[in-house]
């Protein structure tokens, strides 16, 4: 699996409306970038409280970065 298809996985099965969760790659200067984005209602639940939904997710995509050797970074749009 992907970082890309991992993050979309992760993402629509925490969001209401999983039909709003869109995940763009594209390459930049420290690597892939992951750009993610939901419906305004569910950003809050991507996000976490303190963040931790969201520093949770970035730490599963170090992970499969790290086996893959590859870098990635994970942005939530909003």
């Amino acid at each position: 699996m992907q970082q890309k298809e991992l993050v979309e996985y992760i993402a629509k099965s925490l969001v209401d409306n999983p039909d709003f969760v869109k995940v763009r790659e594209s390459e930049g200067e420290q690597g892939t970038v992951l750009e993610l984005s939901v419906s305004q209602e569910d950003i809050g639940k991507i996000i976490g409280r303190q963040g931790r939904t969201a520093r949770a997710i970035r730490t599963l995509i170090g992970a499969v970065s790290a086996k893959t050797k590859t870098r990635a970074v994970l942005e939530i749009v909003e």
